[in-house]
C-alpha cells in the first residue's frame, strides 16, 4: 500500500543519515591527526620547540667548558680561543632557527662569557658573538653542496663567522679601547682569529653529521 511505502522510505532515509553521518565521522576521525600534525608544524615553525632549547643550552654549557679548561693549551701572546663559538654555531646549524633567533643565541653566548672565569675583558664578548651568531644565521641558507653529496656548509659558515666575531672582538679592544691603528689590530689577532676559525670549522664539521643522525635532523 502507500502507506507501507512511505514507511519504507523514511526507514530507508534514516538508514542513509546513520551511514552518511557514520562516515563523515569516520573521516574526521582520520583527519584529526593530520590536523593535529599540521598544527604542531605550525608552532614549530613560529618558534623553537623545547627540544631545540635543550640542545642551545646543552651545547653552550659545552662551549663554556671547552673554553675553560681546552683554551689554555692553545692560549697565545695572552690570547685564547673561544670554543663557545664553536658551539653557538654547531647549534645553529643544527636548529636553524630565524635571524632574531640567532641573535638571541648570540647574546646568550655573550652574557655566558660574562662570567669572570671565561672572560678577561667585560661586555665586549656581547656584540662580538651577536654579529658571530647573525653571520652564522645567514650563511646556513647558503648551499654548498659539491656534486650534491658533501655538504661543505658546516665547515665554511663555522669559520667565517669565527672570523667575524673575533676580528668584531679585535676592532673593539684594539681599535676602540687601546687606540691601535687599523692594520696593526688586524695584523695582531690575525694569528688567534684565523686559527679559532680553524680549530672551530674542523670541530662542528665534525659533530654535525653524527648529531645529526642522533638527532634525525635533515
Amino acid at each position: 500500500t502507500a502507506e507501507d511505502e512511505t514507511k519504507g522510505s523514511s526507514k530507508m532515509a534514516e538508514t542513509n543519515n546513520i551511514n552518511t553521518n557514520g562516515a563523515a565521522q569516520a573521516t574526521a576521525a582520520l583527519r584529526t591527526p593530520r590536523a593535529q600534525k599540521r598544527e604542531v608544524s605550525k608552532k614549530n615553525e613560529s618558534g623553537l620547540s623545547v627540544r631545540d632549547l635543550i640542545l642551545i643550552a646543552v651545547l653552550l654549557a659545552a662551549g663554556a667548558v671547552l673554553k675553560l679548561t681546552v683554551s689554555s693549551f692553545f692560549s697565545f701572546a695572552g690570547m685564547k680561543p673561544n670554543f663557545i663559538i664553536a658551539m653557538y654555531c654547531l647549534a645553529i646549524i643544527l636548529v636553524r632557527p630565524k635571524f632574531g633567533q640567532s641573535l638571541v643565541i648570540g647574546l646568550l653566548a655573550g652574557l655566558i662569557c660574562q662570567i669572570p672565569m671565561l672572560n678577561a675583558t667585560p661586555w665586549v664578548n656581547i656584540p662580538s658573538e651577536m654579529l658571530g651568531a647573525l653571520a652564522c644565521g645567514l650563511l646556513i641558507h647558503v648551499p654548498m653542496r659539491i656534486a650534491g653529496k658533501v655538504d661543505l656548509n658546516p665547515l665554511v659558515t663555522t669559520f667565517l663567522s669565527t672570523a667575524v666575531s673575533g676580528y668584531t672582538f679585535a676592532l673593539i679592544v684594539g681599535v676602540a679601547l687601546n687606540g691601535l691603528s687599523l692594520p696593526v689590530t688586524l695584523v695582531t689577532y690575525a694569528v688567534m682569529v684565523f686559527g679559532t676559525a680553524t680549530v672551530n670549522c674542523i670541530l662542528v664539521a665534525i659533530l654535525t653529521l653524527p648529531l645529526k643522525k642522533v638527532l634525525k635532523l635533515r
